[in-house]
C-alpha cells in the first residue's frame, strides 16, 4: 500500500507540474504577441482555408493603407450595407482610387468562388496585415470566452491547489507519531532517572 502511495504521489506532482507547465505556456502565447505588436484575432469561419483554417489565431501587425497591397490578408469590418457585422479576414484582390482621393480595396476570401460583392475604404491610417496563422489554438480562446468553461478553467485548478493545501495543513496540526517509540501514559511518575 505504501509503494502504491509513492506512485500515486509521483503522478499528482507530474501532473501538476505539466499542468503549471501548460498554463505558463498559454500565458505566454497571450502576452507575447501583443508585446511584439502584433494583433490576433479567432478565425471563426472557414473562408480563407487553405491559407488559414478555422480555430486559427490570425497575427497581425498594422501597416500604412499605402503599404497595401494585392494578395495582402487583412482583418476589417465591412460597410454597414454590406449586411455582415463581424470582421471578416479576407485576401486584397483589386486596390482603385475611388472617390475624393480615397482608395477602395475588393477582397475574397480563399476558399470562396466569387470576389466579396462589396468594396471598401479603409478610415484609419493604418490596417492589420496577417504574417502568421498559428492553428487550433483560436479554439481555446473561444472556449475561455464561455464564462461557465472559464469558471471551470480557473476554478478547478484553484480548488485542488486549496485542496492540497488544506491536505498539508490538517497534516501539520496532527501530532507526529514516530514508529517503534511508546508514550507514556502514566502521570504523576516523575522522569526516568
Amino acid at each position: 500500500m505504501h509503494r502504491f502511495a509513492q506512485v500515486a504521489r509521483r503522478c499528482v506532482r507530474a501532473l501538476g507540474t505539466l499542468l503549471l507547465l501548460v498554463v505558463t505556456l498559454g500565458c505566454l502565447a497571450y502576452i507575447v504577441p501583443g508585446l511584439l505588436g502584433y494583433e490576433r484575432y479567432v478565425i471563426t469561419g472557414g473562408s480563407m482555408s487553405g491559407a488559414i483554417e478555422r480555430g486559427s489565431v490570425a497575427l497581425e501587425k498594422p501597416v500604412a493603407v499605402a503599404d497595401l497591397v494585392v494578395g495582402d490578408v487583412i482583418t476589417y469590418l465591412p460597410p454597414p450595407d454590406s449586411g455582415v457585422t463581424n470582421l471578416v479576414t479576407h485576401r486584397i484582390t483589386t486596390i482603385a482610387p475611388g472617390e475624393g482621393g480615397t482608395t477602395v480595396f475588393g477582397t475574397q476570401g480563399d476558399a470562396n468562388p466569387d470576389p466579396d460583392p462589396w468594396i471598401f475604404s479603409l478610415a484609419e491610417g493604418t490596417q492589420p496585415v496577417v504574417e502568421h496563422a498559428v492553428p487550433y489554438v483560436g479554439y481555446a480562446f473561444v472556449a475561455l470566452a464561455d464564462p461557465q468553461v472559464r469558471m471551470v478553467a480557473i476554478g478547478g485548478p484553484a480548488a485542488v491547489i486549496a485542496l492540497l493545501a488544506l491536505r498539508d495543513l490538517v497534516g501539520a496540526l496532527r501530532p507526529s507519531r514516530t514508529p517503534g517509540r511508546r508514550t507514556s501514559t502514566r502521570t504523576g511518575a516523575g522522569l526516568p532517572v
